[in-house]
């Protein structure tokens, strides 16, 4: 593999056309995670919706810049609502960010999600290292929707491109580093902060921001730029241990984040596959 530091020459122009197009990005996701996120996607200039009702999902789905769709608390209504979302995101072209969380402790979220990737072949999967684990692995599970701390960087490396050839999809693999994959590269993102994961709702933000980049980018972009900007945003934010103080600093950040900052504080390498 050879490597480019720092490639972020393209923020600027992603915050300029979301600051003009308003993108409108559809989410169905958990009710712990919806403010968090509906706020995100209004601080970078996209215009939250939250439709889950099966009659509502298909028809906003239609006219959202892009989708995202969020495990992180099913029922019956909501798992009928992204279905129907996603077959209307397939007959429309609109694009999908797929967020599988707690695939790797629930075995009945992990069959839904590889069926909807298969099916559907969403623009992002987004997991953190535990829950790509298990797409790939059946024999493996953990403990609750936090990732098991005992998957490397080194093998998540080597799992995020392989599940990203399997189903021809943009893989972000959420860590302490996130992994980056796509068919041709890799990208490493180590901008971010330990609080970040003390605070609900973070990773589910991060889907939520992948989804609203993703409305004026390629998957692969989106899901790097998300990962960096919610990094530099959560370091930027980060507090002496006051965790309601961070939480409110961070969309705070998210509000106020430029592409010079984000220029300045990257730390990302993007990698060609060999």
């Amino acid at each position: 593999m050879s490597g480019d530091n720092k490639n972020t020459s393209g923020i600027g122009e992603l915050f300029e056309a979301l600051k003009e197009k308003r993108p409108l990005i559809h989410c169905i996701t958990n009710p712990i995670s919806i403010n968090k996120c509906a706020n995100a996607i209004l601080a970078l200039n996209g215009r939250p919706m939250m439709a889950e009702h099966p009659a509502e999902a298909p028809v906003i789905t239609k006219t959202a810049g892009a989708v995202m769709l969020n495990f992180g608390n099913l029922t019956d209504t909501r798992v009928t609502s992204m279905r129907l979302s996603l077959e209307a995101a397939k007959q429309a072209g609109v694009k999908v960010c797929l967020d599988v969380c707690g695939a790797a402790c629930l075995e009945n979220r992990r069959s839904l999600a590889l069926s909807f990737i298969k099916e559907f072949s969403p623009e992002i999967v987004k997991g953190n290292y535990s829950e790509i684990m298990a797409l790939l692995r059946p024999d493996y599970s953990c403990s609750g929707v936090d990732s098991d701390g005992k998957i490397s960087e080194e093998e998540m490396m080597k799992l995020a491109p392989e599940l990203a050839d399997m189903y021809a999809v943009t893989v972000l693999a959420s860590g302490k580093t996130d992994i980056i994959a796509d068919l041709r590269r890799i990208c490493l993102v180590k901008n971010g902060t330990e609080q970040l994961s003390r605070v609900v709702g973070t990773g589910c933000m991060q889907g939520a921001i992948a989804a609203t980049f993703l409305s004026q980018r390629s998957g692969f972009e989106a899901a790097a730029d998300a990962a960096l900007v919610l990094g530099i945003c959560g370091e930027r934010a980060k507090t002496r241990g006051w965790l309601g103080s961070f939480d409110v600093r961070l969309i705070n950040e998210l509000s106020s984040v430029t592409p010079k900052i984000i220029r300045k504080k990257a730390d990302i390498v993007y990698l060609e596959r060999i």
